[in-house]
Order: C-alpha cells, then structure tokens, then sequence
C-alpha cells in the first residue's frame, strides 16, 4: 500500500499524514494495522444478527480509528451507519453493511 494508491481509493492522505504528526510512514504503519483490525467482522456479525448495541460500538470504534486516519471512503458509510444505530433505527441495514464491505474490499486490495 502507498500513498499513491490510498489518494486514487480517495483517502485524504495529507489531512491523515499531519493527524500522525506529518510522518508519513507511521501514517502507513497505522494503515496496515486496520487489516488486522476485527471491527468490520464484528459490526458486520452484530448488525446482522440483530445485536444493535454491539453493532453500534463496533461502528463507533471504526469511526473513530477511520477517521483519524482520513480513509474518506469507509469513513463515510461507517459514520452513517453509526448515526442510524445509535439512534436504534428499525430498518434494514444490508445495503449500508454491503456498501461498507465493497469499500473495506477496495481498501485491501490496495
């Protein structure tokens, strides 16, 4: 992964480098590290079995960790998604759990 490839997937690389003290390579270390994180398993498991505030803290979480890091597109669909499960909407969330795998997919390949 570089960070060629995460501006062309639409991470905002240079907001992400200076959250990380303008070090790009600890930048890239942190980015790796969300390969390794369980958090898109579990909000994807949580969500779909039914477990609403085990889905929101999971998404919370994410949010937090994909923001930091500027990764515009999970960052978008994670923080939606947490909006509607902290307000414990009643609707199905297939689609918005759909549009974040395609993208966590898209972020992996890179």
């Amino acid at each position: 992964m570089t960070i060629e490839s995460l501006r062309q997937f639409g991470a905002d690389v240079d907001d992400g480098v200076t959250r990380c003290a303008g070090n790009e390579a600890f930048y890239l270390r942190m980015i790796d590290k969300i390969k390794a994180d369980p958090g898109f398993d579990q909000l994807d498991a949580a969500v779909r079995e039914g477990r609403l505030e085990d889905g929101f803290k999971a998404a919370h979480a994410l949010k937090g960790v994909l923001g930091n890091l500027s990764l515009t597109p999970l960052y978008k669909p994670v923080a939606e998604l947490t909006e509607l499960l902290r307000a414990k909407k009643d609707m199905d969330y297939t689609p918005l759990l759909d549009e974040i795998r395609a993208k966590k997919e898209e972020f992996y390949s890179l």
